[in-house]
């Protein structure tokens, strides 16, 4: 599923930058995988959810964490339940993604009842609310329904509106809302080195903590000119330090390596750092 090619020298590598956010579909030759991003950020990441009724334990806030092993379930699978995410400020939204999870659901075979259905509506105020979104096309399963938007459209509320899934019950372990916020992306990360192990497996990159960063990129290589591989991580995971660090643990023995760290935020990606060498 990773946009790949093959260097002059004969090197495969396969772009995992950005690779669970919105991406363009090549309809020509590329030269570049990295460029098929579309730049759309994720705006709901950690935001506030509510829903209209929750099972238990498993409340709405966890359709925010990006943790497919958390999730909303609703106390009845019934049309008309809700799930909303207040993204904290008017933004421009341009695709949604909701990821429905297998929870007791009682099936084990396909049936002609197996098929999600849903609406999307969006609302700048939390109280007028209009059309956003539905899936199109013939009755189907979609256990991950993602939906582009034609146009890009200003909203603060993103709400889910149930129809129809064909297990016991209505599980949702992400509602993902996609585009930029306004404002300006992170300033470009400094500080960075990196450090090889006596296992040379394994390294410890360091950087200087960027202001308003939501996550950052370690982008790594066996040439300065050829960051091939990214580690993506949330910045809240990585503590409050002013200086973060991260261990790598998939690196091969005897070939030199560059690293570099890039910034990202709900606005926007930040210009890459100073190319260093792993010593």
């Amino acid at each position: 599923m990773f946009p790949t090619k093959f260097e002059a020298d004969g090197q495969m590598w396969a772009s995992s930058r950005f690779q669970d956010f919105p991406q363009y579909m090549p309809t020509t030759k590329v030269n570049d995988p990295n460029s098929l991003f579309t730049g759309w950020m994720l705006l709901s990441y950690r935001k506030p959810a509510a829903a209209s009724s929750t099972l238990g334990e498993f409340v709405a806030e966890q359709v925010t964490d990006e943790n497919p092993r958390t999730f909303w379930v609703a106390a009845a699978n019934k049309a008309g339940e809700t799930l909303t995410v207040d993204l904290g400020a008017v933004d421009t939204v341009r695709a949604v993604q909701v990821n429905y999870t297998d929870y007791k659901s009682g099936r084990f075979a396909d049936a002609p009842d197996i098929y999600t259905e849903f609406e999307l509506q969006h609302s700048v105020d939390g109280r007028t609310w209009q059309p956003l979104a539905k899936p199109d096309g013939p009755r189907r399963d979609r256990p991950n329904a993602y939906i582009e938007l034609p146009q890009p459209v200003r909203a603060r509320f993103v709400r889910y509106v149930h129809g129809h899934v064909g297990g016991a019950n209505l599980a949702i372990s992400d509602l993902r809302v996609f585009g930029n916020a306004d404002g300006r992306a992170p300033s470009q990360p400094s500080s960075v080195v990196g450090q090889r192990h006596r296992d040379q497996r394994d390294a410890t990159i360091r950087w200087a903590r960027v202001p308003g960063a939501v996550g950052y990129n370690i982008r790594f290589g066996t040439r300065a000119d050829r960051l091939t591989h990214t580690y993506q991580l949330w910045a809240d995971d990585l503590g409050s330090g002013a200086t973060l660090q991260k261990d790598l643990r998939s690196l091969n023995v005897g070939v030199p390596y560059w690293v570099a760290i890039e910034a990202f935020n709900e606005t926007g990606v930040s210009k890459l750092s100073r190319v260093v060498r792993l010593k």
